[in-house]
């Protein structure tokens, strides 16, 4: 986890509001975002500066509501969301009590489109802005001020409104996205264990029929003859032992090319937030257990980039040698100083319970490259070696 500045409890958002339903769909470090949105509020400040002589009187009135809009505005995206429509509606009236005194007030009515792009569903909320904007032209136009002002409030409230709602729709599809991959995962276990449960069924059923076959014969000649039970018992044992054998080999050859599919997973979800994968399948078949732990470190190392690197690409490698297996997975994003946390020290001490070791280099404004480096099991490296020909 790539360190953050630790926010203000009065900051913490609620786990239904807007901040929190975007850290909840992997949008984190975006707790901040809001307080670097106020920084287009400067305007209700500079605009009566420009029109004076003709506002006076703008300073006091502006400044009491701009202490009610703070209010209103950390509520709208730090508080839950069913007090939404009423923060929304609150800032434009807002915006309509000062515009006589300060016709930067129409800053507010920017902001009130902003929020209540989130009220409804896309028409509604469209509704909504339209209604809160017509209303406010019928003021604009009652006092008289130019037109071109109001013109250009109704242009950027809507923009800025459609804008939100567009973000909040990709916002839904990503989340959709990712709860695709999550299913595809579960469904891909559900059948691998309906497939294991068929092989092994299909494995054991004729063994242990035969193996209850003759130990009911064997117990019926050990009292008539000994050494034909003894026989039969013998077998017994052998089937036993050949069936063992089995299990173990099938067991041992359970696994989807687990490697292969957290790599395509890893396309899908990085494309989501339009970033290149660029990758290459092995070329060796793997070890179970070296395959799965490559697996789950390719897991968490994207994860982690989606959500902490700013990456615009990311390259992973697998590079096998007699005595290791690599890998690398690199990006292009924000590097800096990284906070292990569960996630990384899981990846850690898989990675240590099979000889190998972890290691994360990243330099602020380079990327940040991971690398996973794990020895080859004795058979691992029996079978990775090419047969001579």
């Amino acid at each position: 986890m790539i360190r953050t500045l630790a926010m203000p409890a009065f900051l913490e958002p609620a786990p239904d509001s807007l901040v929190g339903l975007r850290n909840a769909g992997g949008s984190h470090g975006r707790t901040w975002f809001p307080l670097l949105m106020l920084a287009w509020s400067v305007w209700i400040f500079l605009t009566p500066l420009f029109s004076a002589p003709a506002f006076r009187d703008w300073l006091w009135p502006t400044l009491a509501s701009y202490a009610a809009f703070l209010v209103l505005y950390r509520h709208a995206y730090y508080r839950s969301r069913a007090h939404l429509l009423a923060c929304a509606l609150g800032i434009a009236a807002l915006g309509f009590a000062l515009t006589p005194f300060n016709p930067g007030a129409q800053g507010y009515l920017v902001y009130a489109c902003a929020f209540l792009a989130f009220v409804a569903r896309p028409k509604g909320a469209v509704l909504w802005m339209v209604g809160v904007l017509g209303a406010y032209a019928l003021v604009w136009l009652w006092l008289g001020f130019p037109l071109i002002y109001l013109f250009s409030v109704l242009m950027v409230g809507l923009a800025v409104g459609l804008m939100n709602i567009s973000i909040q729709r990709r916002t839904q599809a990503d989340i959709a996205l990712r709860l695709s991959h999550d299913e595809v995962r579960r469904l891909a276990g559900v059948a691998e264990r309906e497939r294991i449960g068929r092989d092994l069924h299909d494995l054991l059923g004729h063994t242990l029929s035969l193996v209850a076959l003759k130990a009911d014969l064997a117990g019926r000649l050990v009292e008539r003859d000994p050494a034909a039970a003894r026989r039969e018992i013998d077998e017994v044992a052998r089937v036993s032992r050949d069936a063992l054998a089995q299990v173990r080999h099938a067991v041992t050859g359970i696994r989807a090319a687990e490697l292969v599919a957290e790599l395509a997973s890893a396309h899908l979800l990085l494309e989501s937030d339009e970033i290149v994968l660029h990758y290459t399948p092995p070329a060796l078949p793997l070890p179970s257990t070296l395959e799965t732990a490559l697996a789950l470190t390719v897991r968490e190392a994207v994860t982690n980039v989606q959500r902490h690197a700013r990456a615009r690409q990311v390259w992973i490698a697998l590079e096998c040698t007699r005595e290791h297996v690599l890998l690398r997975v690199r990006d292009d994003g924000r590097g800096g100083d990284i906070v292990p946390g569960n996630g990384l020290h899981g990846m850690g001490e898989r990675l240590r319970a099979l000889g190998g070791e972890l290691r994360i280099d990243a330099r602020p404004g380079a990327g940040t490259e991971l690398q996973a480096r794990l020895p080859w099991p004795r058979a691992g490296i029996a079978a990775a070696e090419p047969t001579p020909t």
